[in-house]
Parts: C-alpha cells; sequence; structure tokens
C-alpha cells in the first residue's frame, strides 16, 4: 500500500484519481492544484508516489518533476496525460517520471502502473 499525492489542476480528475487509487488499496496523502503547490506538499508530506498532470497553470508537470526529482533523486512520479501528447510523456520520462497512465483513466490500467512503479 502506497501513499500517494495527486497534482491535478481539475477537482474532477483528482476526485476520479482518488476513487480510482482509494480502490486499489492505496492512501491519499495529499492533493495540489497546480505544479508549485505540487511541489511544496511533496516537500511537506513525503508521499511514496505522486501522480502529476502535465498541462497546468503556473508550473506544468514537467517542470515541477524536476523540481521534485532536485529535491529527491529518488521521488517516484507518474505522469498523467491526455491522448496525443506523446512527446510530452516522453520529456517526461527523460526528466525522471518512473511511469505515465493516459487520460480518460482505465481504473485497472491506473492501479498496474501505480503498483508496478511503486513496487521498482
Amino acid at each position: 500500500m502506497g501513499r500517494i499525492l495527486i497534482v491535478d489542476d481539475t477537482l474532477f480528475m483528482r476526485t476520479l484519481l482518488k476513487n480510482i487509487i482509494f480502490s486499489g488499496g492505496h492512501d491519499i496523502v495529499g492533493e495540489a492544484g497546480d505544479g508549485d503547490e505540487g511541489v511544496e506538499k511533496y516537500k511537506e508530506l513525503k508521499p511514496d508516489l505522486v501522480t502529476m498532470d502535465v498541462v497546468m497553470p503556473k508550473m506544468n508537470g514537467i517542470e515541477a518533476l524536476k523540481s521534485i526529482r532536485a529535491f529527491d533523486p529518488n521521488a517516484k512520479i507518474v505522469m498523467c496525460t491526455a491522448v496525443g501528447q506523446e512527446q510530452m510523456v516522453k520529456l517526461a520520462i527523460k526528466s525522471g517520471a518512473k511511469g505515465y497512465i493516459v487520460k480518460p483513466f482505465q481504473a485497472p490500467k491506473v492501479i498496474e502502473e501505480l503498483n508496478n512503479v511503486l513496487g521498482s
């Protein structure tokens, strides 16, 4: 069971992810609505894993990923991306993301990816 931080600028997406993550037996330790807040919450909560939206205001997911990895090189971050954002995913993986999940979310695939990353 992992302690997970959800970073997404859309309340609907955070709620959807929360329900999926709970159903997979994990705990939600916090939520953030933009990259800046996500970085601060990471430092404060030190979660086992972060789900990070790619496109957000203030600081996008790639920048937030880089900030968190600079603070904690072992951070486990899974990017949340929409279909058609393959280039962003490649950049995120190159920047240290451990995996990605695609919107619209399919619960079994989300749980599988989170469990894989938590187990690595």
